[in-house]
């Protein structure tokens, strides 16, 4: 601020002292007088007046030869001016300069002074004003500067906070040495996942590849590329630029599913991210969380409870009791066309009623009465649902209630299923044993009653997240020898 005002002072000087000077010199006075023994007597007397109207520092006017013809110390008139020569408005030219004198730099305005004609140079004038200190220009403008202080401090710390929470939110509120430990924690858990993981730039260069991805592609080096890690493979052709859901892939003999997501910022390329999973480990996990096992197990004993009838129809037919044949397959098709338009009417998805036609047969099988409640309406499977979890929750509840039905006489299984997109409730009401003790203990991951193997005990809990995950309830009633009551509703409330 005070560099700005002291450069508008001079800019301002100098175009006053040059005015001043270009003044005097067109007086006719001094135009006359200048160079002669007259000019000592009429000149200072001039300059001295016009000094101190104007409140310039001083004027000083000295003929070609340099000669003094007025100054603010009259002990200088009359004395010679050094290098006049060299000074430019000696040849006609005027010009403004800053120098440095006893009191400090002062702002000159040189202007030539031309005789009455205007056809000859006479003499040189030269008007000159002090520069002002930077302390009394702190002084003048003390407030001012205060008070610019005062808002570039309010601004710059308004500005501040604002960048900072702007950085702060750009960094999700989180200190440096947070983000440092985040990265961390981010590497070390990619490094202790399941699933092979691998993260390329742009031009195909590997940033990031954890432990089990290490092991699936044999490589174990620092820098690499997709076409060497995956060579002669489509992964190594496509560079993981498409993406992909579960596309096989052969490497050392053994078979993977490899998921391929491009990364784009700004809708520009900025490399991909490769997911490998062993596919033996998926089919097995899938198969125990689908429920796909329990499934094949319906419909092995549908086809085992077919054969037998085959086999009865057969030997009626060998002993010529043809009538009776006839009889038995009338029965068995007309039940069977029973249970199925039933399913179809109530229950408007395929793999349930192929889920529950299967566990009909192996009701059938077991000795067990398995009823769907004419109660039941199962429209639509409710927003967060899908048809997988369904299967897993229905499938795991019948099983299990069947289960204990085995050892009692009456043997009874009833279902209620009721659901659209905005509720679902299931009711599997069983005449089993019971449960001994809390009911709630069958949730816990491992707690089963069956003899303890791998994939007993995780059914009830996996149900249970299922239903919890979607905002719904799981209500278990059970008396020990009259059987065991399990309720799930979410939504709103069922017809």
């Amino acid at each position: 601020m005070i560099h700005n005002i002291a450069g508008a002072f001079e800019k301002e000087f100098g175009a006053r002292a040059i005015a001043i000077a270009r003044t005097v010199a067109q007086m006719t006075d001094v135009q006359e007088t200048v160079g002669t023994q007259k000019g000592y007597e009429v000149i200072q007397p001039i300059a001295e007046r016009i000094r101190l109207a104007t409140d310039v520092d001083y004027i000083v006017i000295f003929d070609m030869n340099g000669v003094r013809y007025s100054h603010p110390s009259e002990s200088k008139i009359g004395t010679m001016l050094e290098n006049i020569d060299e000074n430019p408005a000696s040849s006609q030219h005027e010009y403004i300069s800053k120098a440095l004198g006893i009191q400090g730099f002062s702002i000159r305005a040189f202007v030539p002074i031309m005789n009455s004609e205007a056809t000859k140079q006479v003499g040189v004038i030269n008007v000159g004003i002090l520069s002002p200190k930077w302390y009394m220009l702190v002084e003048q403008y003390k407030s001012d500067i205060l008070f610019s202080l005062f808002w570039g401090i309010l601004i710059g710390v308004f500005g501040s906070i604002l960048i900072a929470r702007h950085i702060k939110k750009q960094t999700l509120n989180l200190e440096p040495y947070e983000i440092a430990r985040m990265v961390q924690e981010r590497s070390a858990i990619m490094q202790a996942m399941d699933v092979g993981i691998l993260a390329t730039d742009e031009n195909g260069n590997i940033t990031f590849i954890n432990r089990l991805a290490r092991q699936y592609t044999h490589y174990f080096g620092k820098d690499g590329t997709i076409e060497r890690v995956f060579k002669d493979t489509w992964l190594a052709e496509e560079k993981g630029e498409q993406h992909h859901s579960y596309r096989p892939l052969l490497m050392f003999e053994q078979m993977y599913l490899v998921r391929t997501f491009p990364i784009r910022i700004n809708y520009k390329n900025a490399g991909s991210l490769i997911m490998i999973t062993d596919r033996q480990e998926a089919h097995t996990l899938a198969e125990q969380l689908t429920g796909v096992k329990d499934l094949v197990d319906t419909l092995r004993a549908q086809h085992h409870e077919s054969l037998n009838r085959l086999h009865s129809i057969a030997g009626l037919i060998q002993l010529n009791r043809n009538e009776d044949a006839l009889s038995l397959i009338i029965d068995e098709i007309t039940d069977e066309e029973a249970i199925i338009q039933k399913l179809r009417d109530k229950i408007h998805d395929y793999s349930l009623q192929g889920l529950l036609l299967g566990k009909h047969s192996r009701a059938k099988e077991l000795g067990v009465e398995l009823i769907v409640d004419e109660e039941s309406n199962l429209v639509d499977f409710m927003t967060g649902f899908s048809s997988g979890d369904m299967v897993t929750i229905i499938g795991n509840l019948i099983d299990n209630a069947m289960e204990a039905c085995l050892t009692k006489e009456t043997r009874d299984v009833n279902i209620v299923i009721q659901g659209d997109k905005q509720f679902l409730f299931i009711e599997i009401q069983d005449s089993g044993i019971g449960i001994a003790g809390s009911p709630d203990k069958i949730f816990n991951h491992g707690y089963t009653t069956k003899l303890q193997k791998e994939g007993h005990g995780i059914g009830m809990a996996l149900i249970k997240k299922i239903v919890e995950s979607n905002k719904g309830t799981i209500q278990v009633t059970s008396e020990v020898g009259i059987g065991t009551t399990i309720t799930i509703m979410a939504g709103g409330i069922h017809s």
